[in-house]
């Protein structure tokens, strides 16, 4: 018991001079940033594939372990349909080569999966519509180089995939990387409490558009789908009534109730799960969770990545006219942790929630974590005015007002979880890194597209099974 009470001082006296510690200044940790220019900023411009590099078909296979079986071919197929496709799927394989390259040693709350298709808008707890990354399934305290260089290249893989052309490709990830180096100096000069309360809006964003058509097309957008209602426009598309009782539409192969479980009946991972999400919540959210029912659940395939993790559509119903949906979300253990270290949490639906809250500056009131009988899972609505963003249609002036946002939206990310003011000193204030970042992305572009064509040729020797979805 002396012991015990002794260990509870000491500690407490440790904390006490933890808090008590003065903070170097931003213009010590500024410096110290510069400092770190014994790691070139030019080197990050450099990719070349390592002697002994791991064979890509044999990454997407270890990435498949422990998924469902009956979805892989779809998720084959989904890779192979575009070099863009397969980047998407290929978090695996990038963190491999990315481990390889050069860092500071400076670490942020990592996204891991921070190609451009993952930022999107969607609505705060107060309800104004922001822009932030979405999907943090790999999120891990990682080096901020590596975030950066996968958005980088994602955006010459787009630009390819859209036929715009090299020279749009490059100034894209030129202005990328100029607006993730402004703001991080922007947000290197803000209080805690203000880089913390420090949001993107959409509306701010749209303003800012100087393309007239592309500014009102925004607009537009932007007004339908906060004038999109549960009950009225998703409840129709995403359910309906049979015998009675509110379920979810089967539409296989990407919506469908697991064989024994039909419409109605919930699976028994699905209810064990749910009772463990509420105890994830604040009391208040616990309250208001409470005023719904679990109705119906179903698999509902999402993404290129996801496919093949268990990934649930749950219909909750508080009345009449009153549906909630909500995603239950496998969460497995982050790509990046051989790389950058195990999570600090005890499980996978936590450490990807922590993430979440961790890099944006709001999250959906709902967001939870549970375990179900035999996964980790992370909860949160599936329909609440989430916009994303049409990249296979984007003119020149769209990539570049995108590349502009996501840059930004990335550095306000990582400012949050890092050292804004230490990172903004390695970055300087000249266009040093955003070159290099331009040569890297080319460069890994042309990787990508040699992986890619890597897992054509194994579906077309049937090394590797594959579906592939009817576009019509």
């Amino acid at each position: 018991m002396r012991r015990a009470a002794r260990a509870g001082v000491e500690e407490g006296a440790t904390r006490t001079a933890v808090i008590a510690a003065p903070r170097p200044s931003r213009d010590e940790r500024r410096a110290l940033g510069k400092n770190l220019r014994d790691c070139p900023r030019a080197s990050h411009g450099t990719w070349k594939a390592p002697s002994g590099r791991p064979d890509p078909v044999r990454l997407i296979l270890q990435s498949d372990q422990g998924r469902l079986r009956e979805l892989l071919p779809l998720r084959h197929g989904r890779m192979a349909a575009s070099p863009f496709t397969f980047y998407r799927g290929a978090a695996l394989n990038m963190a491999v080569d990315l481990a390889t390259t050069p860092a500071t040693g400076l670490r942020v709350q990592y996204c891991g999966d921070a190609h451009l298709g993952n930022f999107r808008g969607f609505a705060t707890p107060e309800r104004r519509v922001i822009f932030a990354i979405n999907d943090l399934d790999e999120t891990l305290p990682a080096p901020w180089e590596w975030d950066v260089k996968r958005l980088a290249a994602s955006f010459i893989i787009a630009c390819r995939a859209d036929g715009l052309g090299e020279s749009v490709a490059r100034d894209a990830v030129l202005t990328c990387a100029r607006s993730y180096r402004e703001g991080m100096a922007e947000f290197s000069e803000m209080g805690g409490l203000e880089l913390w309360y420090r949001e993107i809006d959409a509306d701010e964003l749209i303003v800012r558009i100087e393309n007239a058509a592309s500014r009102q097309r925004a607009a537009h957008r932007l007004k339908r789908e906060r004038g999109r209602t549960i009950a009225e426009d998703f409840f129709p598309k995403l359910a309906g009534v049979q015998g009675g009782s509110p379920v979810i539409k089967d539409v296989p192969p990407t919506t469908y109730h697991p064989e024994a479980y039909p419409p109605g009946q919930i699976h028994p991972d699905v209810a064990e799960a749910f009772a463990g999400y509420r105890d994830s919540l604040t009391p208040d959210h616990r309250q208001l969770i409470d005023r719904y029912s679990l109705r119906d659940a179903a698999i509902k395939v999402v993404g290129v990545g996801s496919v093949g993790t268990a990934c649930w559509v749950a219909l909750l119903m508080g009345g009449a006219g009153d549906p909630l949906f909500l995603q239950l979300k496998e969460a497995r253990a982050s790509v990046l942790e051989r790389f950058a270290g195990k999570s600090a949490f005890a499980t996978h639906g936590e450490r990807v929630i922590a993430g979440h809250r961790l890099m944006q500056p709001a999250s959906d009131l709902l967001l939870g974590w549970t375990v179900g009988r035999h996964r980790d899972y992370y909860v949160r609505q599936l329909r609440d005015v989430k916009i994303k963003f049409e990249i296979e249609t984007f003119h020149k002036a769209e990539m570049k007002v995108f590349a502009r946002w996501c840059g930004y939206s990335l550095a306000l990310s990582h400012a949050r979880s890092g050292d804004a003011a230490a990172i903004s000193g390695y970055l300087g204030g000249s266009d040093a890194f955003d070159e290099a970042l331009v040569a890297f992305s080319v460069a890994y572009a042309d990787q990508n597209e040699k992986d890619h064509a890597v897992l054509q040729r194994a579906i077309r020797a049937e090394k590797i099974e594959a579906v592939v979805e009817n576009s019509a």
